[in-house]
């Protein structure tokens, strides 16, 4: 069974881990190793309000273990939508897990938040994330040629209203 739920500092150990997997860093902002302390300094700071630090980071449960996190980020209120971003620990990937962290965002976003909107910068190499984002029922969009310095990258959005 999945389940989404706020950081905790026990997290820390697992939160180190996924941040420092440079295999994930060219389809994130992440360009650099995070200490500890970066990542305390991060929990303790959080407050899990969306609208207070105008991001929100899950942390995907599996059977009571942590496995991954997924954030909504970039939020934009006047517009009503947001960014998602999802990391699952390779041992968890092919599972299932994924797309169903992404259903329970979607339900929290549009019933709790009232977003219209959510999206996905997937790069066009990444076919495992994009076959997710389209099983979810996300339509492809907006081609961003040479998005990065590693590749291509399409916007996937889903809307709600």
């Amino acid at each position: 069974m999945v389940k989404l739920r706020k950081l905790e500092p026990s997290d820390l150990p697992f939160l180190y881990q996924w941040e420092n997997d440079a295999s994930a860093w060219p389809d994130s902002s992440i360009h650099n190793p995070l200490s500890r302390q970066d990542l305390r300094d991060y929990i303790a700071s959080t407050t899990g309000d969306i609208y207070a630090d105008r991001q929100l980071r899950l942390v995907i449960e599996c059977n009571g273990a942590a496995v991954g996190c997924i954030d909504l980020f970039d939020l934009d209120i006047r517009n009503r939508k947001a960014a998602v971003g999802m990391y699952v620990a390779p041992d968890f990937r092919g599972k299932g897990i994924g797309l169903q962290a992404v259903q329970l965002l979607e339900e929290y976003a549009s019933v709790q938040l009232n977003l219209r909107m959510i999206y996905a910068v997937i790069a066009t190499s990444n076919e495992p994330c994009s076959h997710l984002y389209q099983k979810a029922g996300f339509t492809p969009s907006s081609p961003l040629p040479a998005w990065t310095l590693e590749a291509d990258a399409r916007v996937w959005t889903k809307l709600f209203q």
